[in-house]
């Protein structure tokens, strides 16, 4: 029974830890724009209320948080910083990682999670990245020149970037390689932009769901339909990208 036991932690990823720190909040607040406040940029921590991407943000910092051994407030804010953050600087507006897709580039190169999709059957795709600057109502911080040419700059860069997406009606047959806390990014089909929403994978039985912050549902929640149904009845989907938290 002991060596039973022992087998089964050893089975255990951090991406098991990743979905299980998620659970622990389940029912939390839905709150878009949680990160967008007047004045300069800082560090903004709101473990109440979440957007989807702030979620999976969150939880990915927690994790790390608990398993660094530094168990100060100070040491989550510098997970998190590192996350949210072009190499885990603040320095203005445009070096928060707005785009998934950026996020994920330059998370990678900090050894924080690795892009599967390739692996798993994804196609190269290059879109071109707009969606913030000819929608710049919607964010009052571009209403400021400077802010608005750094996002400018920052859009043309990640525009000539190729990423594997993997197409709707492939995710089939590469679903049973996912894994619990992986990060599970819908691609757009909206123009200028790369992806609409994040949340992670979490095997319940033999189904594959998604825990996310849902707009929709108003909280944080474990998706009714399973993963490839939720994927297949979105019209706004195009696609999945799928990173592994290390």
């Amino acid at each position: 029974m002991k060596k039973n036991k022992a087998k089964t932690r050893e089975k255990r990823t951090f991406g098991d830890l990743v979905a299980g720190i998620a659970l622990c909040f389940l029912g939390a607040p839905y709150k878009e724009a949680t990160l967008e406040a007047q004045g300069s940029e800082k560090l903004i921590v709101n473990l109440r209320k979440f957007d989807c991407f702030t979620f999976v943000e969150s939880m990915l910092a927690l994790a790390r948080w608990f398993t660094s051994g530094k168990k100060s407030p100070r040491e989550y804010m510098r997970q998190l910083k590192l996350i949210r953050y072009r190499k885990g600087v603040i320095a203005g507006y445009s070096s928060r990682l707005h785009y998934f897709t950026d996020w994920l580039h330059d998370n990678e190169k900090k050894k924080i999670i690795k892009n599967i999709t390739k692996s798993l059957g994804g196609r190269s795709r290059r879109v071109k990245i707009n969606f913030m600057t000819t929608n710049r109502g919607l964010y009052p911080a571009l209403k400021n020149e400077k802010k608005l040419q750094n996002m400018l700059a920052a859009e043309k860069n990640l525009s000539g970037k190729a990423f594997a997406i993997i197409d709707k009606n492939k995710f089939i047959a590469s679903k049973e390689k996912i894994k619990n806390g992986d990060i599970v990014a819908f691609v757009s089909a909206k123009e200028g932009l790369d992806v609409t929403h994040v949340g992670f994978a979490l095997w319940q039985g033999k189904n594959l769901y998604l825990l996310h912050a849902s707009s929709k549902e108003g909280a944080v929640v474990i998706s009714k339909k399973t993963l490839a149904a939720y994927l297949k009845a979105n019209k706004r989907f195009t696609g999945v990208i799928i990173s592994r938290p290390l």
